[in-house]
């Protein structure tokens, strides 16, 4: 289905009243049976023009580990403001560069066979960047394809946004090995001389600021007080490192950022583009945040199988995890019967999930539990379709990559 996000169509913030907003969604896909994925229009629609209006004009380039639905990335990059794709493996850039001309990866691969059907073909290679910070990921592309022997692969360079904390050390994730100017700068002047490659880019993803909420609760104070710092170093690194390159290879992009940091790095002005997917769907780790208050457009809905007690209710499925630490808040939320909790000493299982509260006692078998997933990328991974909903209607389906018979990672 084509999905219009041009349209005014739903327009509004139901989910502004949880009870009326979940009441809607459920009724939308009611005669569908087992588990299912909502993705409500107005809300992604809400979602994907209220990031233009944090990026305050700098270009966002959707990330699409994020999203993995064909149908929500063409309908969000018809949008104005929005221009390209971050990839998250190679086989993924490769099949969506068969219809769109910007695939940068946002990770290095070492995919030897995607690297020879990207070497073999000059469309692939000129639409798609390899994403590197080493020498030895080079090596491994002339080892599959001698330059004399392939098109010139398009690459761009890794910088580490963390923060090197005085006293605290690393902030941040663990990325790219390369933090120091004078490090990115070698490795471009390497790259600039080296036959079969051409740098055209550069990314420097501030996690720490990004990915990290400062309205959750728990320590707030000291995460605005390290994401300021953290901003300020960032702010004069990233320039010196953009100006080093500058005077090596004529770069084509300056990325940065996250759905979390639309507002800071869109104000630098050695960035030339955004970064943002997770807000598109936004999961409830998202929720978390001063500067924005997304609206929770995709979840999913469990039935009910069993009850253990008056006071539990068990759906079948829920353990929908999302990647980083093992915690609490890296698990689905149950958002609809209001009040229901997790099993301390379950949490969200393989096959069966235990639910507690008072509005356990009103469920019945058959009847469905409504989540949303922590960050976004997880929910495709696990359905083959997302149910469109609007004004209280199925209005159509977008298969995800694994409705189309892709696993990429």
């Amino acid at each position: 289905m084509t999905i219009d996000l041009l349209s005014t169509a739903g327009s509004g913030t139901p989910w502004a009243d949880p009870a009326v907003y979940w009441r809607s969604v459920d009724a939308a896909v009611a005669e569908i049976s087992g588990p299912v994925a909502a993705l409500s229009l107005p809300a992604l629609r809400y979602n994907a023009l209220d990031m233009l209006v944090r990026a305050a004009g700098v270009p966002i380039r959707v990330a699409s580990k994020s999203v993995r639905v064909r149908d929500v990335l063409d309908a969000v990059l018809a949008l104005p403001g929005y221009s390209g794709i971050l990839a998250f493996a190679l086989p993924e850039a490769l099949w969506l560069a068969e219809e769109h001309d910007d695939v940068v990866m946002g990770y290095p691969t070492a995919d030897r066979a995607a690297i020879a059907r990207l070497a073999a073909d000059d469309r692939a290679a000129s639409r798609v960047t390899l994403m590197v910070d080493d020498l030895a990921q080079l090596d491994l592309v002339d080892a599959v394809a001698a330059p004399a022997a392939r098109a010139t692969i398009r690459v761009a360079i890794d910088a580490d946004a963390s923060w090197r904390a005085p006293g605290l050390g690393h902030i941040g994730v663990r990325r790219s090995p390369l933090h120091e100017p004078g490090e990115v700068a070698g490795l471009a002047r390497a790259i600039a001389a080296r036959r079969g490659f051409r740098l055209v880019g550069l990314m420097m993803y501030e996690a720490q600021i990004a990915g990290q909420g400062d309205a959750t609760g728990a320590g707030d104070g000291i995460i605005r007080w390290m994401q300021r710092r953290s901003a300020q170093e960032l702010l004069e690194r990233r320039a010196v490192v953009v100006s080093a390159l500058r005077d090596i290879a004529p770069l084509e992009f300056v990325n940065g950022g996250g759905t979390g940091s639309l507002e800071l790095t869109a104000s630098d002005l050695a960035v030339t583009e955004l970064t943002a997917g997770s807000g598109l769907l936004a999961g409830h780790l998202f929720d978390g945040y001063r500067a924005f208050e997304p609206a929770p457009a995709a979840a999913f809905g469990l039935e009910v199988v069993r009850k253990p007690m008056p006071e539990i209710a068990t759906v079948l499925g829920g353990g929908w995890i999302a990647s980083g630490p093992p915690v609490a808040s890296r698990q689905p939320m149950p958002v609809w019967p209001a009040g229901l909790t997790m099993l301390a000493r379950e949490g969200a299982g393989e096959v069966q999930t235990p639910l507690r509260g008072d509005s356990a006692r009103s469920l019945a078998v058959g009847d469905r539990v409504w989540f949303r997933h922590a960050k976004s990328g997880e929910l495709a991974e696990r359905v083959e379709r997302y149910r469109l909903v609007e004004d209280g209607r199925a209005v159509g389906e977008a298969p995800t990559y694994r409705g189309e018979g892709k696993a990429f990672l």
